[in-house]
């Protein structure tokens, strides 16, 4: 959950200001305060965070901005931000991240409609000229930051410290490496070889972390009636894409030997239950980064969590709190007796004061093994 004062955690459970804009800053810019080259207001619109997408979050607005405001899709990023205005007058806004302008448009009533991608979007469409090598001993960040400053010069990177020496900065290829034509894609394929994820957080840094822990501490809940935020919810059940088993092999390049790990559903609650009646339905991942059993074993339980419990998915319906952020650990309460866990998969984020708070989860029950 992004950072805010306990005093907006209370106020959005209630009714209350909501307060939208834009800021026009110049590419690169990080943190929840960057210079603007302009700020604009927001008539309507929506940013959503989808973690299954390659390019992460998305912006889609409208302002009464004039045709030559400077928005053309060149490189010009704009930083969006929804808060609360409290009874004083005083104004708490939450940053929303930042988006590369892709497209601008002046619907039949003047106003602009304007249209943007995160950052990931940059590395995206930043493909080689050439083939990059990383020679073996290289850290996996060195490579990750690499990668990532060639495109977007001096990006802020973040890992979190649950790797095999403790560090990313200490954890090194074991073979040589070479990315052709597709960054994204090798930075992913590196990154899921670790069992983590990867995406441009609010304040707009490369962060790489691992799968969120569905044991861990809820960071908000999420119910109906007296202080509650829920509108409406649906649950749903489709055992289409589903996996309850990750075989993930190694295929080191050069004369080191293959090596695999298989994770499976174990949890005898569960309704994937690895050979229970939804049987045995494997994923298969596989990739040169991987050296090791253990990493091989590590990707498996990342990728697994991924995928646990999405044969039953609920979508909400809450009032907004712009606070939250996909991956998140959720609660919510149905009435006074049901109570379960969710990871938050996408959420959208309403750019207006009547608009809904759309957040489309996963059940968690599951142990790995």
């Amino acid at each position: 959950m992004r950072p805010v004062s306990d005093a907006f955690l209370n106020t959005v459970r209630g009714p209350h200001t909501a307060i939208f804009r834009a800021r026009l800053v110049s590419p690169w810019a990080t943190g929840v305060n960057p210079t603007e080259i302009a700020f604009f207001g927001i008539n309507s619109g929506d940013v959503t965070f989808d973690t299954g997408s390659d390019v992460n979050s998305t912006v889609d607005l409208t302002t009464d901005l004039d045709w030559d405001y400077g928005l053309a899709p060149y490189g010009t990023e704009m930083f969006i931000e929804r808060g609360v205005e409290y009874g004083n007058g005083i104004q708490e806004f939450v940053g929303l991240g930042y988006y590369r302008i892709n497209s601008v448009e002046q619907t039949t009533k003047g106003l602009l409609r304007i249209s943007g991608e995160d950052r990931k979007s940059n590395l995206r469409d930043g493909r080689p000229v050439n083939p990059i090598q990383f020679s073996a001993g290289t850290s996996v960040a060195a490579v990750l930051d690499f990668l990532v400053q060639d495109v977007m010069a001096g990006m802020t990177t973040v890992y979190d410290s649950d790797w095999p020496s403790g560090s990313a900065y200490t954890t090194n290829l074991v073979t040589d490496q070479i990315c052709s034509d597709n960054r994204l894609g090798f930075i992913q394929n590196l990154v899921a070889s670790y069992g983590k994820v990867c995406y441009f957080d609010y304040a707009g840094r490369f962060v790489v972390k691992s799968q969120p822990d569905p044991t861990t501490e809820p960071v908000f809940e999420i119910g109906a009636g007296q202080n509650g935020v829920l509108v409406q919810a649906t649950r749903s059940l489709s055992r289409d894409g589903v996996y309850n088993g990750v075989v993930a092999r190694g295929e080191p390049v050069g004369e080191l030997p293959p090596v695999q790990a298989v994770v499976v559903d174990t949890d005898v609650n569960s309704p994937t239950l690895w050979g229970g009646s939804f049987g045995k339905v494997p994923r298969f991942f596989s990739s040169s980064f991987m050296t090791t059993a253990s990493q091989c074993l590590a990707a498996a339980q990342g990728l697994l969590l991924s995928v646990v419990g999405l044969p039953y998915s609920v979508s909400l319906g809450l009032v907004p709190n712009p606070a939250l952020e996909a991956y998140d650990v959720l609660t919510v309460k149905y009435d006074e007796h049901l109570y379960e866990t969710h990871i938050a998969d996408s959420i959208t984020v309403p750019l207006h004061v009547d608009g809904v708070m759309r957040i489309e989860t996963r059940k968690q029950s599951l142990t790995i093994g």
